[in-house]
């Protein structure tokens, strides 16, 4: 008998969050490989997705490991004994025993045409597998810990390597004691983490495909995290990646109960290496803009004026609807996408988004982001709406600080809409009430009101929109 180590991993959590394909693959298309070895499932069953939970014949893995199997068919139950340990499974049965010690599975075994599936998150946390996932031939391959181990390394400071399967420090997992993921957002090539405690990440590079693994233990999500971004009743979420070459996707789980750990997941396009940059002052960031021989910075750390700009709404929250339907958060986004091309090209200037896609960092955690980055300046981009007969462009200030801020963009705001002056004008508003620096939220155009409504969605008032808050930028800051 083979003997093979145990991890408190999951292996449900792999192959469902670090491949998902796997999960949605149709019966027969998907193949797995044990070591090297295809295993026959049309012989022995088809992986199964059980209402999100991927479902794998216990006998294909579990008799070419080598482990010990008996199925009780009147009581329809199976017994793996491996070394010490015996697991005890009941189809239609939620709990299961490890050594006499009831667990909850995340799906109950069933039977399929005399051949029993297990969910493989239970599989996973007893055997202690590595897995690649092939898209070209959708394939998994399993390892055996003895058969051989991963290669991917990291660049940055608490870089880890190996693979998927290494198992972070244990720790009591006491959720008092649990730091709070607010936020997770991408853009300008960097992933950012907002935290509430001190985490020590354990980050690592894979292959087959590409991707960038950031585990956070001692995490959980916070209970405002779902409200802003993508997070099923599975604590599974992600956020597409269209602006960036280099990465496709950021995947993020609760990867583990015991210890509680976030997983987040860097989908690349082609190999990256990064830099982690986590000074424990609530921000975490993997950097992408970097090379083996150029060490990166952290936003704003290489002298640069750094600009934190922010697309106001986004996710469950669409913002204000115009007379034609369409919704705030779309406009926000779409501006600020457009900025983000030309700051891009400004070499004196750093720029961080708070979302580069259709999530919602809550108001605090766009504040956060603002503050733990100690920016220069933040800005803010929303469409108004009021009554029909509203129209025009207004600035918004809070702190007597950002006044000379609001005076620089709203004349570049005026200028480039082309919309009527409504002038600036302070208001206590969460986002530029509590960040640390000159602060103002630009209110470009009244989607209720029908002129304003019919440009606002154009290319042309959006690029001419972009470049005019470009331009207050470089104002302000004094960059030519």
């Amino acid at each position: 008998m083979k003997k093979i180590g145990f991890t408190v991993f999951m292996f449900f959590a792999m192959v469902l969050f670090v491949f998902p394909q796997w999960g949605h693959a149709a019966a027969g298309s998907t193949s797995i490989y044990l070591d090297g070895k295809g295993l026959e499932l049309t012989k022995n069953g088809q992986v199964q997705n059980v209402k999100g939970n991927v479902m794998i014949p216990i006998r294909v893995v579990v008799e070419e490991l080598g482990f010990d199997v008996d199925w009780d068919k009147k009581t329809r139950t199976i017994t793996i004994q491996q070394s010490d340990t015996q697991l005890k499974l009941v189809v239609g049965q939620s709990t299961a025993l490890v050594n006499g010690k009831e667990v909850k599975l995340a799906a109950a075994p069933k039977l399929v045409s005399d051949t029993t599936l297990v969910p493989l998150r239970f599989v996973g946390e007893q055997m202690g597998l590595k897995v690649n996932w092939n898209n070209e031939e959708k394939a998994v391959y399993l390892i055996t810990p003895n058969s051989g181990s991963g290669n991917g390394t990291g660049s940055g400071e608490n870089a880890g390597s190996g693979n998927e399967g290494q198992t972070p420090g244990q720790v009591p997992d006491n959720s008092a004691n649990l730091a709070n993921v607010g936020g997770i957002s991408f853009s300008d090539n960097r992933l950012m983490i907002a935290v509430d405690k001190n985490v020590k990440p354990n980050i690592f590079k894979m292959a087959g495909p590409d991707r960038i693994v950031i585990d956070l233990p001692s995490t959980k999500f916070a209970d405002s995290f779902s409200t802003g971004q993508l997070l099923d009743q599975t604590q599974n979420g992600y956020i597409d990646v269209t602006e960036y070459p280099d990465v496709s996707k950021v995947r993020y789980a609760l990867f583990n109960d015991q210890p509680s750990t976030i997983r987040v997941v860097l989908d690349l396009n082609h190999a990256k290496n990064y830099e982690l940059i986590n000074n424990n002052d609530g921000l975490i960031i993997v950097n992408l803009n970097t090379d083996a021989s150029t060490p990166g910075t952290a936003p704003g750390g290489n002298g640069k004026k750094l600009v934190v700009i922010d697309a106001g709404h986004g996710g469950s929250d669409p913002g204000a609807i115009s007379i034609t339907k369409k919704k705030e958060k779309d406009f926000n986004l779409a501006v600020v996408l457009k900025v983000q091309e030309l700051l891009k090209q400004e070499s004196d200037i750093d720029f961080v988004l708070t979302r580069s896609s259709d999530t919602y960092p809550t108001l605090q955690d766009r504040v956060k982001i603002a503050n733990d980055l100690k920016a220069d300046i933040f800005i803010s981009v929303h469409a108004n709406s009021g009554s029909a007969t509203a129209s025009g462009v207004e600035t918004y200030y809070t702190r007597s600080e950002s006044l000379s801020l609001a005076k620089v963009m709203h004349k570049y705001l005026v200028q480039s809409s082309g919309l009527k002056d409504r002038s600036v004008r302070s208001k206590s508003l969460h986002v530029t009430r509590e960040t640390k620096m000159p602060a103002v939220l630009l209110e470009c155009g009244y989607l209720s009101n029908k002129n304003d409504n019919a440009v606002l969605y154009t290319e042309d008032f959006q690029n001419r929109v972009a470049e005019g808050i470009v331009k207050g930028i470089k104002e302000y800051l004094g960059v030519k």
